[in-house]
């Protein structure tokens, strides 16, 4: 079986290979008004088609050109200059695509940017694919799978935790890990294998309880990859927080303190916001997806209500919940069915308006919610780096450490991870329950294919087509 998914892999890759010997062309940087623009040509006839639309400032055509050099001259539409440009030259293997690639680096005015790239495609190319050229480095063997998710994840990077990560992942720590279990698992295929051909020669007796030391470490590990997925997400995605309180706790206010920006309307009227407010925020390198909500309360109003009604069924879904007390004035029903609400929660209580006399203590409310508190004061904006230490602390397991920990930020990895973990499990009940050794063999089969999946071998052409379809155009 394992032989008949390799087989099917590489045959696939083939004729991947055959189907991208023609050349790709698009626009690799944004398409908007900006100091440069970059159009970026890979495939077979890369070079003869730069050749065709190039000129150096002499007026001469491009010939036989150097790998990894820059020419300077201009781009051309027959007799028309269309832009004053430098041009890179990388032969493959020796480019991001592993094929010949040329960079055209122009000025980055957008009609200038799409007759550039007009003017390639009359050439001879065509229009590039979403992830196309990521795509091709991949076929090509240049990056694995999880190399190549990498490249999204640091275009998407929104803080500088999600960043470190990916490059990180980008550089082959993924990999890296994943080949290495992958090589021990095949390892005890091809011996028990070996063993149940020849038995005469290679003996399994005492051999459970030695793949037993093999397996249990690669079951702890594949679960210290699969919890680090916890760490991965919230990176990548952000901590869905929801912003709860009564009406005038300063939930507003609060909301808008750390936007640094008059975003949410702040009044002394109760009951001011109605609906929710999303947006997304980074305090020190941790991003928040944070939404602010109605306050909530037992009330008449039809439209107030539903907005309060939507507060909790987003109290239910969130990561994390920051519940604004109104130091000022007593708790009340209110307060209590909050934290009822966020019992069990992940949940920051914040004591607010630490600038007016205090109605209630931090002591008080620790009791009652059985969460720690931090005093702040939306109006004098102070306390806010404590409520980040405090998110942090809640989110990331230990001090993150890119250097030697790895990293799941995909949910396609963690979920390949799990079906890995199961099998190795069902080794090990196989050989605490005495089977026979061809039963550890399948099990151990599929481990190394799941596991194979995160780098890309063995894998189904379809979901390879669905990862490229989320990259940006020209990447």
């Amino acid at each position: 079986m394992l032989q008949i998914c390799s087989t099917f892999f590489h045959m696939w890759r083939e004729v991947e290979k055959v189907n991208r010997t023609d050349t790709i062309a698009a626009v690799a940087t944004a398409m908007s008004s900006s100091g440069i623009g970059i159009v970026r040509i890979s495939g077979d006839e890369a070079l003869e088609i730069a050749g065709r639309i190039f000129r150096r400032k002499n007026g001469k055509m491009l010939e036989n050109p150097e790998s990894h050099r820059v020419y300077y001259g201009f781009i051309c539409d027959g007799e028309e200059k269309i832009d004053e440009v430098l041009m890179l030259i990388m032969k493959g293997p020796h480019s991001y695509t592993a094929e010949d690639t040329v960079e055209i680096d122009c000025h980055g005015g957008v009609l200038v940017m799409k007759r550039i790239l007009e003017t390639a495609l009359r050439a001879g190319a065509r229009p590039a694919e979403p992830g196309e050229f990521t795509k091709r480095a991949f076929l090509n063997g240049r990056i694995d799978l999880s190399q190549a998710e990498a490249v999204i994840d640091v275009i998407n990077a929104r803080n500088q935790y999600a960043l470190r990560s990916s490059v990180s992942q980008l550089g082959g720590a993924v990999s890296e890990k994943i080949r290495a279990m992958r090589e021990k698992i095949l390892y005890e295929i091809a011996f028990i294998e070996s063993a149940l051909d020849d038995p005469e020669h290679i003996s399994l007796d005492g051999y459970g309880e030695r793949l037993e030391a093999v397996v249990r470490p690669l079951r702890e590990e594949t679960e210290r990859l699969i919890q680090s997925a916890d760490d991965g997400r919230v990176m990548t995605e952000g901590i869905k927080t929801v912003i709860l309180g009564k009406p005038n706790a300063g939930k507003s206010s609060l909301m808008n303190v750390l936007l640094g920006e008059e975003r949410a309307i702040v009044t002394d009227i109760a009951g001011t916001t109605r609906d929710i407010l999303e947006e997304n925020i980074r305090l020190k390198g941790i991003s928040l997806n944070i939404v602010d909500t109605a306050g909530i309360r037992e009330t008449e109003d039809v439209v107030e209500k539903i907005g309060v009604d939507r507060a909790r069924q987003m109290a239910g879904e969130a990561d994390l919940i920051i519940y604004v007390v109104d130091g000022s004035c007593p708790l009340d029903e209110n307060d209590r069915e909050i934290m009822e609400m966020i019992r069990d929660k992940k949940c920051v209580v914040l004591l607010n308006k630490t600038d007016l006399p205090q109605q209630v203590t931090a002591g008080e409310i620790e009791a009652a919610a059985g969460v720690k508190v931090v005093p702040v004061s939306a109006k004098e904006r102070t306390g806010i780096e404590r409520l980040e230490s405090e998110i942090e602390g809640m989110f990331y397991h230990g001090e993150l450490d890119f250097n030697d920990q790895v990293y799941i930020t995909s949910a396609r990895q963690k979920a390949a991870l799990e079906e890995t973990k199961s099998s190795l499990g069902m080794v090990m009940q196989s050989i605490e329950d005495g089977m026979p050794e061809d039963f550890y063999s399948i099990d151990l089969m599929n481990a190394y294919e799941q596991l194979g999946t995160i780098i890309g071998e063995a894998v189904e052409d379809d979901l390879v087509n669905e990862i490229f379809s989320k990259f940006c155009m020209g990447k």
